[in-house]
C-alpha cells in the first residue's frame, strides 16, 4: 500500500531550487535560502503567500555564530510574514529531517504547500571548528580533540569490515577507489557539484602527495569535501496551474534510529539504516526490484559500500560485486549516486538531503541535463547522520 493509498492524499514535489556547492565566500547562509527558496517556489508556480509553513534543515553545531535560521527565509518576501517556519536539526540527516516534516503537516491537513529548505555554511569556520562540530554527532567523540575527525570514525568502520569480510573482499582499497572514481566521473555532468573532474580509478586506488592517506584506510578521494551551499523543495497535496514541470510523487518514506554509543551498534550492520530502507520500501508497495536509481549517503566511500548492502542490492559483506560488476554505474542495473553523491558534488550538512531530493526530482522529471538517466520512473534517496545513527529514506516516483 503506497503512501497515497494509505493516507488518501498526495504527497508531491511540485517545485525545486539549488545553489552551486562549494566554498562560496560571495555568500551568506542569509543569501543561500533566498535565492533557493525563490527558485523553488517560481518552479513551483507559487506566490510567496501560497506558502503554509516553512521547514528549515540546518546542523551547524557551532560552525557558525548564527544558531536560528528558521525565519531567514521570510526575507525572501514581506508576504512570508507570520508564516510558522522551524529549524529542524538531526546532524548530517537534517536535509531529509526536514523534507519529512513537511510531509507530515500535509499529510495532518494542516498545510497545503509546504517549503523545505537545507542550507549550511562552513568553509568559513574554517577545519577546526568544522571538525569538532561534526564530531559533536558522535557520542564517544563529541567535544574531544582529533586530528582526523569524523573521517578517523568511518575509518575504524572500514577496518572493522575488512576484518569480518576480508577474506572474500579482495582489497578494499581498490573497491573504495573505485566507488571514488566512479562518484568523480558523475560529478563531472553536474553543474552543481563542488568538485567537477574524473580523477580515475589509479588516482583514486593509489596514495600519493596529492591523494594522502587522511586515516588509514580512507584516503582524501574516500572523503567528502567541507562545503557551502543550498536546496529547496516545495511540497504540494495538488500541483498549481503554473508549475514549471509536472510534479514528483513521494511514494513512501522511512525513518529509523539507532544508539549513540558505539558499544551498542555492530559497526558493519548498520541496522538502523537497514530498517529505514525497509519502512519507505513498504510504505511505497515497493521492493528494490521497483527502483531505478538511487541516491545515496557517501559522506565517505565506505559509507556507499554499507548503502549497497543496507538497501539489499548484495548480501552483508558482498558489497564489492555492486561497484566491481557495475551495477551501480550509471549504465548499471542500479546506478547509485549519478549527482556524483556527496563524494563530488560536496557535503554542506544541511543543505544534502534536501539536495538529494532535488536531484532525484530532476531525473523523474526527465529535467537533469547531462546527468539525465533513460527514463527512469521511481528513485530511492538515503541520508544520514552519524555513523548510521538518524537514517531517512523516501522513495520517490515519477507522476
Amino acid at each position: 500500500m503506497s503512501l497515497r493509498e494509505q493516507f488518501g492524499k498526495d504527497v508531491l514535489i511540485t517545485g525545486w531550487g539549488h545553489s552551486r556547492f562549494g566554498k562560496l565566500s560571495e555568500e551568506t547562509l542569509e543569501s543561500l535560502i533566498v535565492q533557493v527558496a525563490g527558485q523553488a517556489l517560481a518552479h513551483a508556480g507559487l506566490e510567496p503567500g501560497d506558502v503554509d509553513e516553512v521547514y528549515v534543515g540546518q546542523f551547524n553545531a557551532g560552525m557558525m555564530p548564527l544558531a536560528f535560521p528558521s525565519s531567514l527565509a521570510l526575507q525572501l518576501s514581506p508576504d512570508l510574514a507570520g508564516v510558522p517556519a522551524t529549524r529542524v536539526e538531526n546532524a548530517c540527516a537534517s536535509g531529509s529531517a526536514a523534507v519529512q516534516q513537511g510531509a507530515k503537516a500535509l499529510l495532518a491537513g494542516t498545510a497545503r504547500n509546504v517549503l523545505v529548505i537545507g542550507a549550511e555554511m562552513m568553509t568559513p569556520a574554517g577545519a577546526e571548528k568544522v571538525g569538532a562540530a561534526l564530531l559533536g554527532a558522535d557520542y564517544d567523540m563529541a567535544g574531544q580533540a582529533s586530528s582526523a575527525g569524523f573521517t578517523a570514525l568511518f575509518a575504524e568502520v572500514a577496518k572493522h569490515y575488512e576484518k569480518r569480510y576480508g577474506a572474500s573482499l579482495g582489497s578494499l582499497g581498490d573497491v573504495l577507489g573505485s566507488i571514488a572514481a566512479k562518484n568523480h566521473r558523475n560529478g563531472v555532468d553536474n553543474p552543481y557539484a563542488q568538485l567537477r573532474k574524473d580523477l580515475g580509478e589509479e588516482f583514486c586506488r593509489t596514495v600519493s602527495d596529492k591523494n594522502p592517506m587522511v586515516a588509514d584506510p580512507l584516503r582524501r578521494t574516500d572523503c567528502s569535501p567541507v562545503s557551502d551551499g543550498a536546496a529547496a523543495v516545495v511540497l504540494s497535496v495538488a500541483p498549481s496551474a503554473g508549475a514549471a514541470t509536472v510534479p514528483v510523487r513521494l511514494a513512501g518514506f522511512g525513518h529509523a534510529n539507532d544508539f549513540l554509543p558505539a558499544e551498542r551498534r555492530d559497526p558493519t550492520a548498520f541496522a538502523a539504516t537497514r530498517l529505514s530502507f525497509e519502512r519507505a520500501f513498504a510504505m511505497a508497495g515497493v521492493g528494490l526490484d521497483g527502483v531505478d536509481f538511487a541516491e545515496v549517503h557517501d559522506c565517505f566511500t565506505i559509507a556507499e559500500l554499507l548503502m549497497y548492502e543496507a538497501m539489499g542490492l548484495t548480501a552483508a559483506g558482498e558489497g564489492a560485486r555492486a561497484i566491481e560488476e557495475g551495477w551501480v554505474h550509471r549504465d548499471g542495473r542500479l546506478p547509485v549516486n549519478v549527482s556524483g553523491g556527496l563524494k563530488a558534488k560536496g557535503h554542506p550538512v544541511g543543505a544534502t538531503g534536501v539536495s538529494q531530493h532535488v536531484l532525484a526530482a530532476m531525473q523523474l522529471t526527465g529535467t537533469a541535463g547531462a546527468m539525465q538517466l533513460p527514463n527512469p520512473r521511481r528513485a530511492a534517496v538515503q541520508n544520514m547522520g552519524g555513523v548510521g545513527i538518524a537514517n531517512y529514506v523516501s522513495v520517490l516516483e515519477a507522476v
